[in-house]
């Protein structure tokens, strides 16, 4: 068993609530252990007292892009019925036992990763570590909890489609922009695939992607370090490894030219838009700057998106853009809504401002302004112990060191407009080069978005996010 100890100094707290700027470059990552058991199991336990809870997050590496061809949202599925029996308890004892000492504890499936996470009071740490042993070794899959979930999984999409379609615009946008990339593929599924994935099939993604050289347990809070790390060992230093590999992903292309996916919601009173084209990896070297230029592009109330859409126009109650950013670059994007009959002077404006950010660039004042902003915000992210568990399985996730942490509030600090310059010339896309998602009455608006590039049309109640003829 290999063993390393990272080392930081202990006066974290009170940097965290000193004032926004001095704290947060001085933010640095508490002392932690990080242990690899024999079988590739990664665990990491960093103690904090301040109050007798501790929070966990566990990582399986694999996630949606593991999906079957064809069957989006079985990683969704199975995370789902992790905590739907487990061990020797059904489902409703497993639920009843979590919140029977006062925990959490949920299970999800991100696009590059299956997460479970929650808290249990520093009493609870030995059921802490049962609970969490049952659901990733011993789930029930039981069969009419696998009916259930997918039901309303499926609900849920109808549902948000009657009542709240900017909640799926993402899905469309990233369907459009990375075709049949994995980054394409929707981590919960569409109705359509949905309802083709069946038990086994959950079964056999459970049996190729779990194991325990796939897994990452994260641990912070007030733990009892030696008697953990006993149960961590017993409970999963046997587990065999997974019964595939890791998918290797490769770079989505980026878009070029325009092109427009137009989403018909018959009867709509306003438009929902989405415009985006790839961005950049979670390695970007300018990860600081990126965070700073966003900031004031897209990332705060005043920003210079939503002064334009919003506090000067009055065309939309918010605007806002953002980076997703895997192992390799997923999609910058901007997100806006308006007035049906405003539709075309909305995303006119948008594309403006993109326009504008990389004729112009940004300002000593506006620079500064936005590095405040961020120093602040820095802090508040870091403040309990479950932001830290958080904080760990990023860095294991994506092969990050503590640097990623420690370095941050230096680096934000040293933003400069020259290197603002290179962000925006090297992740944010140009408005030439743009897909253009727009879910809105296409009777009223079709020519309204006509101009901005071939429109491929789609309607929200087909039970897929794909445009008709995409593979």
């Amino acid at each position: 068993m290999g063993r390393r100890t990272v080392f930081a100094p202990a006066a974290v707290l009170a940097l965290l609530l000193a004032a926004p700027f001095a704290g947060a470059v001085g933010v640095t990552v508490p002392p932690y252990t990080r242990t690899v058991l024999p079988n590739g199991t990664v665990l990491v336990v960093m103690p904090r007292r301040e109050v007798p809870l501790i929070a966990f997050t566990a990582l399986v590496r694999g996630g949606a892009v593991a999906d079957p061809a064809g069957k989006a949202g079985a990683a969704a599925l199975t995370a789902g019925l992790l905590e739907k029996g487990a061990g020797s308890r059904s489902a409703f004892e497993f639920a009843d036992t979590v919140e029977g000492a006062g925990g959490s504890f949920s299970a999800a499936a991100g696009t590059e990763a299956i997460s479970v996470s929650g808290q249990f009071l520093a009493k609870d740490q030995a059921l802490m570590v049962e609970l969490l042993a049952d659901a990733l070794l011993r789930p029930r899959f039981e069969a009419a909890e696998f009916e259930g979930l997918r039901a309303r999984h499926i609900e849920e999409l109808k549902a948000a489609k009657d009542s709240d379609p900017s909640a799926l615009i993402r899905l469309y946008g990233r369907q459009f922009l990375f075709g049949n990339h994995p980054y394409g593929s929707p981590a919960g599924g569409s109705e359509r695939s949905l309802a083709a994935v069946t038990r086994d099939d959950v079964l056999a993604y459970y049996r190729a992607n779990f194991g325990g050289d796939r897994l990452t347990l994260i641990f912070a809070g007030d733990v009892d370090v030696q008697a953990l790390a006993g149960a961590v060992q017993r409970a999963f230093s046997n587990w065999q490894p997974a019964g595939a590999a890791i998918p290797v992903l490769a770079p989505p292309p980026a878009a070029t030219g325009r092109r427009v996916l137009l989403v018909d919601q018959p009867g709509a009173a306003q438009s929902y838009f989405w415009i985006g084209n790839r961005g950049v990896a979670r390695k970007y070297a300018d990860r600081a700057a990126l965070d700073v230029v966003n900031t004031l592009y897209g990332g705060r109330y005043t920003s210079i998106l939503n002064t334009e859409l919003r506090i000067k126009s009055g065309l939309s109650y918010g605007a806002s853009s953002g980076f997703t950013r895997g192992t390799v670059p997923g999609e910058f994007a901007i997100r806006s809504f308006t007035k049906t009959d405003t539709t075309g002077k909305a995303i006119d404006l948008a594309l403006a401002t993109l326009q504008q950010l990389h004729g112009s660039g940004v300002g000593a004042d506006a620079l500064a302004s936005a590095r405040a902003y961020v120093l602040g915000q820095f802090p508040l992210q870091l403040e309990t112990a479950g932001n830290w568990a958080a904080a760990l399985a990023e860095l294991e996730l994506y092969g990050l060191d503590r640097a990623y942490i420690d370095g941050y509030g230096a680096a934000v600090a040293a933003v400069t407009p020259a290197t603002a310059a290179r962000v925006i010339a090297t992740a944010f896309p140009r408005a030439d080069d743009l897909v253009i998602v727009v879910i809105g009455d296409a009777v009223k608006i079709r020519d309204a978005v006509a101009k901005y590039g071939p429109v491929t049309e789609t309607t929200l109640a087909a039970p897929d996010f794909k445009a008709p003829g995409a593979p």
